[in-house]
Parts: structure tokens; C-alpha cells; sequence
């Protein structure tokens, strides 16, 4: 019973973490004004992290990778710590395991960033039904927009109705699937 509550403070803390440093990273990378108070907000929990990592790593190929690094960090430890405290005996499998740890991180952190692009689009249809003129609807759009713009280029509304969203949340779940299923029983396998 401890175990499982442990382990569920340290996924809960790692997962908060990084979800603030991949929202700071979605926004600066689709371009939203951080003037709203929901992006202040973000840039004040995160500029411990991301700033003075600003100074050692440079943003490359329009990737702010002083928040993505620390990202896919918080993930790793979520992982490492959790396998520790199941036991893992890290002293006797040695450097070894660490591909397949960061594998299993990166398996983590894509399905967490997955997670928040569904939330992102669910946020987006709801707001677009129950009150469009929401202070935060130019926000919560811009952040889904680029995953409904491919499908908005396929699938035309039907009836004045986008279906969009629900298409975008099909192959969403299809990538939860399969490429981040793949990845974790590859490092499964390593182990």
C-alpha cells in the first residue's frame, strides 16, 4: 500500500512537471502570445528550470530545447524512481539498462504529451459548443489548431458540424497504440 501510494506522489509530481514544461514548450512552438495570465502563470513556475538552462542550451531548428530537455528529464525520473522503488536492483544490472530506461522515458513522455494534445482538442470542441467567446477560446484554439489543421484539410463540416476533433482524437488514441505500445514492450525487452 505504500508502495503504490509512493509511487503515485512521485508519477503525480514528475507528470505536473513536465506537462508545465511541455505546455511552455507547445506555446512557444505554435506561437501563442504568452500576455494571457494561463501563460504567465506557466512561465513563472517553469523559469527556474528553463532559464538558466537558456544560457548553456540555445534554442535549434525552431525548438526551444531548455524546456524540452527538461521535459522528457522529468520523465526519466518518473520512470527510474518508480522502477526503484518496485525494487529494480540498479547497482546489479548497471549502465547497461540506461537506453532501456530512457526508451521506457520517452515512451512516457510522448503518451503525456499525446494526453495534453487530446485535452487540448476536447477543450476545443467544448468551448467551441458551449461558449465560444470564452477569454481563454483564442488560447485553447491556438493550442489545438495545429493538430486539427491537417484534418480540417480532409474531412469537410457536414451540416455547419466540424467532426474534426473527433477524428483528431481517433488517431490520437491510434498512436497511443501503437508507435508508444511498440516502444515500451522494445524496452521492456532490453531489460
Amino acid at each position: 500500500m505504500f508502495l503504490d501510494a509512493a509511487q503515485f506522489l512521485l508519477r503525480t509530481a514528475c507528470d505536473l512537471i513536465a506537462s508545465t514544461l511541455f505546455l511552455r514548450f507547445w506555446m512557444q512552438w505554435v506561437r501563442v502570445p504568452f500576455r494571457n495570465p494561463f501563460a504567465q502563470f506557466l512561465l513563472h513556475v517553469t523559469d527556474f528550470i528553463v532559464r538558466p538552462l537558456r544560457r548553456v542550451i540555445p534554442g535549434y531548428l525552431g525548438l526551444d530545447w531548455a524546456s524540452l530537455l527538461p521535459f522528457f528529464v522529468a520523465e526519466l525520473l518518473s520512470v527510474l524512481g518508480s522502477q526503484w522503488l518496485q525494487g529494480y536492483p540498479y547497482a546489479v544490472a548497471g549502465a547497461a539498462v540506461l537506453p532501456a530506461f530512457g526508451l521506457l522515458a520517452l515512451a512516457a513522455a510522448v503518451r503525456l504529451a499525446l494526453y495534453l494534445l487530446m485535452g487540448f482538442v476536447l477543450l476545443q470542441a467544448v468551448l467551441s459548443w458551449v461558449n465560444p467567446f470564452s477569454p481563454y477560446a483564442g488560447l485553447i484554439y491556438a493550442l489545438a489548431r495545429p493538430v486539427l489543421r491537417p484534418f480540417q484539410k480532409l474531412v469537410p463540416p457536414i451540416g455547419g458540424i466540424d467532426l474534426t476533433p473527433m477524428v483528431a482524437l481517433i488517431v490520437v488514441q491510434l498512436l497511443l497504440i501503437a508507435p508508444v505500445t511498440a516502444l515500451e514492450r522494445i524496452a521492456l525487452a532490453m531489460l
